[in-house]
């Protein structure tokens, strides 16, 4: 359980970050659903996380951008408290073969899915060191393990996000802290939405589906509770068998 624990995710307002907030409101967890554009379904998020009995507080953030996400940190904190989990959701894409990608579409989706997770995470250990715990969650994907083509941006942030994750809980663990990967495959949400029928790459897929974002939310509340204390620096594939 997560009882009395502060978790806060970005990313949260739909998709994988979604079912992850709800899923440890489920647990009892306060939640801070960090978001970027859609403040009403971030808000729809909260709304089902307090009929639960938990706080839950929607904060609007640019995790690109570094002071922002300082600010940001802050106000969790003032407002519901010092954060015990941090789960770094928040992601983009911006597709391209390799020869017509243009450098803009590279840097964005490096600046937000690799420097928002650095930021997020320097932002939030302060808080981890003091208490002397603390469990960070960073959501990479199985194109950071193998790669995709039309997605050399994407797979980039994702690999570099898998080497972040084993640097942060290499410098964190003796002060009690765990910090994990999780490789997601294809999951059924508004950013795979065009994959989801008669796409080719699903006939890699040995079980022959989607993943549910539920499914990954399991995952991610199984790293957040003390039964996985001993495990950190780990990057953990729930993909449907397709990177094997």
């Amino acid at each position: 359980m997560l009882n009395g624990k502060i978790a806060l995710i970005t990313g949260a307002s739909r998709g994988i970050g979604r079912a992850i907030a709800l899923k440890f409101a489920s647990l009892g967890a306060d939640i801070a659903v960090i978001y970027s554009g859609n403040e009403d379904k971030a808000l729809e998020v909260c709304s089902e996380a307090r009929q639960m009995g938990v706080r839950a507080e929607a904060f609007r953030c640019d995790v690109s951008n570094f002071e922002e996400t300082r600010m940001t940190v802050d106000a969790v904190k003032n407002t519901l408290g010092s954060v015990d989990i941090l789960v770094n959701n928040a992601g983009i894409t911006r597709d391209g073969l390799i020869l017509s990608m243009k450098e803009e579409a590279f840097d964005q989706v490096l600046d937000t899915n690799l420097k928002g997770t650095f930021n997020m995470i320097k932002h939030c250990s302060p808080m981890f060191l003091k208490k002397r715990s603390g469990k960070i969650i960073n959501i990479s994907s199985v194109a950071g393990i193998m790669g995709n083509p039309g997605q050399a941006n994407y797979s980039a942030s994702k690999a570099g996000v898998i080497g972040l994750t084993k640097s942060v809980a290499r410098e964190l663990a003796s002060r009690n802290v765990c910090c994990n990967a999780i490789a997601p495959g294809l999951i059924q949400t508004e950013m795979t939405e065009n994959l989801a029928n008669g796409n080719p790459l699903l006939t890699s897929v040995p079980l022959g589906r989607m993943g549910k974002p539920e499914e990954i939310a399991e995952l991610a509340a199984f790293l957040a509770q003390d039964i996985s204390n001993y495990i950190t620096g780990e990057v953990i594939r729930i993909d449907g068998g397709l990177a094997m």
